[in-house]
């Protein structure tokens, strides 16, 4: 039977994960938050990404890693840097020098932010991330390829789009980026079993209006379930759907966050300026 690490699992989508995969599959858990006690076949690590001989001895034994682990948010570089740079390689790293078979690595429709909202990706297009946040995950998906070429660690890289609690869209961007719960765990579940050597994979629903037509997913045998459209009448217009910088991109609010360069050229134009940087109050997705 596989044994599966999970890294972040006290995040989000980790907790969604190990509560679905709890007596299918021997899991390691792995976050440097506290965790619920393990269960049957769960063994549970309290530690750093960066800690790279903590990382080592957990992956012993591990068949396939979800990296989910790091900051999934814009943070400033020093966060950025030592989670999602630092801590992505140790766990590349640890996996090599276990023998693991699989690196799931969680990507993010930031590393091509910056595209409009009119393109159709298929994951084949020049990077446009859009923010410091999403050139980590352009460096995690660049660090992927490298493992499975030189080191034959397969690897799949999922563009998550947006995982939310409550598992709903929560402004009219995720009528095209959405994805529930249900189907990113069968997302992933798919990316641990394929037969494939490299892929970056978009991860939505089955929503109309998405940006992402994508064969890669088709490729690892994907097959969504539910729909954003189910949720479009319901969806209010939120802040960040009047943003003027924020409703023309498919990063969204992300690409309005810090832009200088577009600010200048409003204030110049006496129009109305894009935020210009996270605030808490700001619902986030990978």
């Amino acid at each position: 039977m596989r044994r599966i690490m999970i890294t972040g699992a006290a995040g989000l989508i980790g907790r969604m994960l190990r509560a679905r995969w709890q007596g299918r599959w021997p899991m390691v858990l792995v976050d440097r938050a506290e965790m619920d006690p393990p269960g049957p076949e769960e063994t549970v690590v309290r530690c750093e990404l960066t800690d790279a001989d903590a990382m080592r001895a957990a992956m012993q034994g591990v068949d396939a890693v979800v990296h989910l682990g790091g900051v999934s948010t814009e943070a400033p570089w020093e966060s950025i840097r030592d989670a999602n740079i630092e801590g992505c390689y140790q766990t590349f790293e640890a996996a090599r020098m276990a023998g693991v078979r699989r690196m799931v690595f969680a990507s993010s429709n930031h590393a091509i932010g910056f595209y409009p909202r009119t393109a159709r990706l298929d994951g084949s297009e020049a990077v446009r991330p859009d923010t410091r946040y999403g050139v980590s995950k352009v460096f995690g998906e660049a660090l992927a390829s490298l493992y499975a070429d030189k080191f034959g660690l397969s690897a799949v890289c999922l563009r998550i789009g947006t995982a939310r609690q409550p598992d709903e869209p929560g402004e009219r961007r995720h009528l095209a980026t959405w994805i529930s719960h249900r189907d990113l765990a069968h997302l992933v579940e798919r990316a641990i079993e394929a037969d494939i050597h490299f892929e970056i994979v978009f991860g939505a629903s089955r929503n109309r209006e998405g940006w992402w037509p994508d064969e890669a997913a088709r490729r690892i045998g994907y097959q969504p379930q539910d729909s954003a459209d189910d949720w479009r009448d319901r969806v209010a217009e939120h802040a960040n759907d009047r943003d003027p910088i924020a409703r023309g991109l498919q990063g969204g609010i992300f690409c309005s966050w810090e832009n200088t360069r577009v600010r200048a050229q409003a204030a110049a134009s006496g129009l109305q300026s894009p935020a210009g940087r996270p605030s808490e109050d700001t619902p986030c997705d990978r």
